[in-house]
């Protein structure tokens, strides 16, 4: 068939008034066999055959001809083809198609394809120049000029017209710099002769405000050239889209993220409050202020009832800034605090707890600012216009607010500025409450730290004590040193060293916690291994704690509360057995200086550092001859950097300076900082330096005592003239009570073998040992019962009394203190210092 045929049918098949929607377009669907499954309306119209005659048959049998090879490349992984076929109509006549054919993949990766091709209509009609012009001039999302080769506008369409508020007619013949007699024209003009030079299209963004717009819009500005047949530059388009929202959603991502590497850089408040303060001026407002509640000053944590209903909130400037130097918009200076009443921007805020937009013609806005006349002066004077309050809050409790103001820039605010202001302060205020936080707590771990480490050691009967701490130079007041002396029952005395990893506030709070537990577990009489056991746990269990940890994050350059480390040496001495029991966590060993001069070190078991976990510690026990000097320290009293002195040389270099005869304990103290210390030591160091001393034997008295109720009797007589013997008339009768309900107990609940000691030093204790390990606790007897009033007795006739285990069972002790001076010469000790007394289970 020849082509006017073919043109001919299908102009026949248009004409058919039946012919609407898809049978415009013959739609064929083929698997990947090539077999069609899919025949539509328009493909029967096409080629005259009906689905019934053509579904399942092979798609080939529709062509005329193959196509040439070099017009079908391999067709498995394209995603689609276009080109001409030669197809053969049911009558068989032959039809030449533009085909474009779909690859369609499904989810299990089998497919096939879709050929659709459009049936053609009449020949192009004079009326259809009519529909691009209408297409021009009505564009409504395209603001467009034609303009000549001679840069002189030709035409308009209505959009740019609306934009520049001109006509057509008004503009014909004019240049652009012309049309736009500004900064923006004589840009555009020069974006023209580029193109005109180059011949190739150009765009670039501008921001203004056209006299067609009531406000400043951002504009993507093309400029292209139109060339005629023969490729000559005849003229050139200019097309302007109205950017406006892609262009501030754009500015508000920079702004966030600016402010995100801006804003928080340090744990200060006035300088993370100031950052926040320049990062939105003049990005985003003319003047800024960052105004924290008062109340904050004072208390421990914000809350949301921070101001009483009816007062007005009073609100400290923290920081603000102006597009003008002199900040002539502020009504406070910062670090001033000023009332807010009821009804104000900031106060409402607060309460709603949300962002809010207001206009100054608003009534309650121009209410409030009448009844300051410095603040109408402030307002007036800049033309302030629009104002956003935004609170800021962290962890659900409110803060302040930030307060966002327009004056210079003529555009308010909109709902979308709104956002970006509420999300810029919900970060600031995230870093604001860490850097209060840190501020709080930095100020109360120096506090912490300086009341936790004793400020004098309480005078022993066991030893002489003698210490000093120095924190690091760099680092004064919060480092993670420690050492203490903690008197025990039966006259012993604890002696501890410690050493937590690293400084600043993490150290020091962590030292105050191990000091506390060291306390705690001592006052239970666990001896220096098993303590050290539960030490380690407690520091595992802290660093565990510290290891969850992002705008809000603490600044480089601080501490993260996990990987929680630390050294410890704990040692109990006992002066009636001048026995001492040693164990260590990964700290230096201990210096012994010998009555006779000899220096040595104790052999005590490296155990690992505190918070490893699992692995055992190992105590020896020791004798000290009388008068011997135990030296405990830390590591920054025997490394030094700045020296070059390793910890061997600094070992022997203590060694010998504790050897050097002085007149006092704290004399030796302050030979070895200054022989071992430069002036400002890299580390902190801990000293504790102890000369011990012995019990006599005379102030001691121990009994066996007989399992049997009968000798309760005897042992109560032998106590009682051993307490006359003392001279302690005055504890007699209530040392006689003590006696025989403890002894009583034991004998009744406990196993033998039972023994009574007493012994007289600055306080009278009294102890009974028996092989049970059975803990004893109070209880309340009733009106009735014929005991159970034993340890109650005991409680209220002691000052303190407890329990501790031993190899062999348990001793019981009840102490009282004596109000004379004791035996020995030794002074008085406050008995408030001894371990209290256990309420534990088991049976007495």
């Amino acid at each position: 068939m020849e082509r006017s045929d073919t043109a001919g049918h299908e102009a026949s098949l248009l004409n058919d008034r039946d012919l609407v929607g898809q049978a415009l377009t013959a739609r064929v669907v083929v698997d990947e066999h090539g077999t069609v499954t899919g025949w539509s309306e328009g493909a029967e119209r096409l080629l005259g055959y009906s689905s019934a005659q053509i579904l399942g048959r092979l798609v080939s049998t529709l062509l005329a001809e193959q196509p040439p090879a070099k017009d079908l490349p391999p067709l498995a992984h394209l995603p689609q083809w276009q080109g001409n076929l030669t197809l053969r109509h049911r009558d068989g006549h032959r039809l030449e198609r533009r085909v474009v054919a779909h690859h369609r993949l499904s989810e299990h990766g089998d497919g096939g394809w879709l050929l659709v091709s459009a049936l053609a209509g009449p020949p192009p009609q004079p009326g259809n120049e009519a529909l691009v012009n209408w297409s021009f001039s009505q564009s409504p999302t395209c603001t467009v000029a034609l303009y000549d080769a001679s840069g002189r506008l030709r035409t308009a369409n209505k959009a740019m017209q609306r934009a520049l508020d001109l006509t057509e007619d008004s503009m014909r013949g004019l240049r652009v710099s012309e049309v736009m007699p500004n900064w923006a024209g004589a840009l555009a003009e020069e974006d023209m002769k580029r193109v005109l030079e180059t011949g190739e299209p150009f765009s670039r963004e501008v921001y203004l405000r056209t006299l067609g717009e009531t406000r400043e819009h951002a504009w993507e500005v093309s400029h292209a050239p139109l060339r005629d047949s023969n490729g000559r530059i005849q003229g050139l388009s200019l097309t302007a889209h109205d950017v406006t929202e892609q262009h501030w959603a754009r500015k508000r991502l920079q702004l966030i993220a600016e402010a995100g590497k801006r804003v928080g850089s340090t744990l200060d408040v006035t300088r993370t409050a100031q950052e926040l303060a320049d990062v939105t001026v003049p990005e985003l407002a003319d003047f800024m202020s960052v105004d924290l509640l008062a109340s904050l000053d004072d208390a421990h944590e914000p809350s949301s009832d921070a101001w009483a209903v009816g007062e007005p909130l009073a609100l400290r400037r923290i920081a603000h800034q102006s597009v003008y130097p002199d900040v002539p918009e502020a009504v406070v200076a910062p670090g001033e605090v000023d009332g807010y009443p009821e009804g104000s921007p900031p106060v409402e805020s607060l309460r709603a707890g949300r962002a809010a937009l207001y206009r100054m013609t608003d009534p309650g806005v121009a209410e409030w600012v009448a009844r300051d006349p410095l603040r109408t002066a402030r307002v007036r004077e800049p033309s302030i216009h629009s104002v956003m309050t935004a609170p800021l809050s962290a962890r659900g409790a409110p803060l302040g607010v930030a307060v966002f103001v327009r004056h210079r820039r003529s555009e308010p605010f909109h709902q979308d500025d709104l956002v970006l202001a509420e999300e810029l302060a919900a970060r600031a205020a995230v870093c604001i409450d860490n850097a209060r936080r840190y501020t709080r707590q930095r100020d109360t771990a120096v506090t912490l730290q300086r009341s936790l480490l004793p400020q004098r050691l309480p005078e022993q009967a066991a030893v002489e004590l003698a210490s000093r701490y120095l924190p690091a130079g760099a680092r004064a007041g919060v480092g993670g040193d420690w050492f203490d002396a903690i008197p025990l029952s039966g006259a012993r005395v604890a002696l501890v060293v410690g050493d937590v990893v690293g400084h600043g506030i993490h150290a020091s709070a962590t030292m105050g916690r191990l000091r506390t537990a060291v306390r705690t577990l001592a006052d239970i009489d666990l001896p220096p291994d098993e303590l050290l056991t539960h030490l380690d746990d407690l520091v595992g269990r802290l660093s565990n704690e510290g290891d969850g940890a992002g705008w809000g994050q603490a600044a480089e350059g601080t501490e993260s509360a996990g990987d929680v480390g630390a050294t410890c040496l704990y040692a109990v001495y006992d002066p009636i057995s001048r026995r001492c029991s040693l164990a260590r966590a990964g700290h230096p060993l201990p210096i012994l200086v010998r009555p006779g001069g000899g220096v040595e070190l104790l052999d005590v078991p490296a155990g690992p550092p505190l918070g490893l976990g699992g692995l055992p510690f190992e105590a020896v026990e020791v004798d000290l001859p009388e008068g011997s000097v135990l030296a405990l320290y830390t590591d920054g009293l025997i490394e030094s950097r700045e020296r070059g002195m390793d910890i061997e040389v600094g070992i022997s270099r203590l060694c010998e300076t504790l050897s050097r005869p002085v007149p006092s304990l704290d004399a030796l103290c302050d030979t070895v900082l200054g022989t071992m210390l430069p002036r400002r030591p890299t580390d902190d160091v801990a000293l504790l330096i102890a000369r011990t001393r012995a019990l006599d034997a005379s102030q001691v008295a121990t009994w066996r005592v007989d399992p049997e109720p009968a000798a309760v009797a005897g042992i109560r007589r032998e106590a009682v003239r051993q307490v006359e013997e003392w001279g302690l008339t005055d504890a007699v009768f209530t040392t006689e009570l003590i006696v025989s309900e403890l002894v009583t107990n034991a004998i009744r609940y406990a196993d033998p073998p039972i023994q009574l000691r007493l012994i007289h030093d600055r306080s009278l204790i009294c102890e009974v040992s028996d092989g049970s390990s059975t803990a004893p606790h109070m209880r309340r007897a009733r009106t009735y019962d014929e005991g159970g009033r034993g340890l109650l007795l005991v409680a209220q006739l002691s000052d303190r009394w407890g329990t501790r285990q031993t190899s062999r069972g348990k001793t019981i002790w009840a102490q009282q203190c004596l109000r004379s001076q004791p035996v020995g010469g030794l002074g008085l000790v406050d008995p408030a210092s001894f371990g209290v007394g256990l309420n534990s289970a088991g049976g007495l």
